[in-house]
């Protein structure tokens, strides 16, 4: 297999760079801060300036770690990256605005609600901006004008864990959904029905109210006592599952989307089961290493495909070996 130019200049220089990260690029600061990354050695091109705009909730561990991954990525090629989350599609859209606005030289994107961001992100797209999605959002990613989608097939990964959960003896799922009108949540539950083939039943809650979140599905698993799964689809939801099923004496065997030291913990307890990992600090640092490739020497990675980043599982097999990596960061 013959390898492009482009894809051996985003190994070299992903593999130079991750060798170089260090416990020091750990904890990111509360999602919808903004933050200038220090300069490293300058790239040829001379630096430029890459804004990450994602759907992140104020707090949520999964996007400290993407936010590490830009902003170390940021240091390696001595480019400044900004971040900024908000869970609400009108809010991040402004702040998509608002680097179009500034003239950044490239534009990260998570699209959880892609329809609501359609225009912002056509903007950019009109105004130059090279766009490279991320997370969710990768089927409509280049219909948007986006050069590049980084993250990974929810379908596949819903149905490697319908499938593992199947192996475990489950047959009635409960599949909970912690943001209204996320997509990627959609599709990994559609993904989960397919690989469990037995029943899934949904369940909204609100990753902003945990305790409630607890309190639903303990109450869900204690009408139906049927229900001998859950799958969660965000870590701090996970541990909140983990505790309903405890607090309610159910025998549901859980599995979840992400990770979170809490979650590797409970893997290695047994507590949870497995972990889809689609290791999101490359979420972040492969937009501003494909951003700087493109900027320096108009490189596109993916040739209108994305680039996967998962799904990996975490189990209690490898938890301990992802557990020290947690720690810094960048897992």
């Amino acid at each position: 297999m013959k390898w492009t130019t482009g894809l051996v200049a985003v190994a070299v220089l992903g593999i130079s760079a991750l060798t170089g990260c260090s416990a020091g690029q750990a904890g990111g600061q509360p999602s919808g801060e903004t933050s200038g990354a220090a300069s490293g050695p300058a790239p040829a091109a001379g630096g430029g300036t890459f804004a990450v705009v994602t759907h992140a909730s104020a707090g949520d561990a999964f996007w400290d770690v993407v936010k590490n991954g830009a902003e170390a990525a940021g240091k390696r090629y001595g480019v400044t990256v900004t971040y900024q989350g908000d869970g609400d599609p009108a809010r991040q859209s402004q702040l998509i605005d608002q680097a179009v606005s500034q003239k950044v030289d490239g534009l990260v994107v998570s699209m959880a609600n892609p329809d609501a961001l359609k225009e912002s992100v056509g903007k950019a797209v009109t105004a130059g901006i090279p766009v490279v999605t991320i997370n969710s959002g990768g089927d409509v990613s280049r219909e948007f004008g986006a050069i590049t989608h980084v993250g990974q097939s929810e379908d596949v990964a819903g149905r490697g864990a319908g499938e593992k959960l199947k192996a475990e003896g489950v047959t009635k799922l409960l599949c909970v959904i912690h943001e209204a009108g996320n997509v990627g949540l959609d599709q990994r539950c559609n993904g989960a029905t397919q690989g469990l083939g037995g029943t899934v039943e949904r369940l909204q809650v609100d990753v902003g109210n945990l305790a409630d979140a607890t309190s639903k599905i303990k109450a869900r698993l204690q009408s139906d006592t049927s229900l001998n799964g859950v799958l969660t689809l965000n870590p701090a939801v996970a541990v909140a599952a983990r505790d309903a099923i405890a607090d309610g004496g159910s025998k549901a065997k859980l599995g979840t989307f992400d990770l979170s030291a809490d979650v590797v913990a409970a893997i290695e307890d047994g507590e949870i089961l497995f972990a889809v990992d689609q290791q999101q600090y490359l979420q972040g640092w492969l937009p501003i290493t494909f951003l700087t490739l493109h900027k320096e020497n108009l490189n596109t990675v993916g040739g209108g495909l994305p680039v996967n980043t998962g799904p990996g599982f975490v189990t209690r097999d490898n938890a301990a070996k992802v557990a020290e990596l947690a720690e810094s960061g960048t897992r």
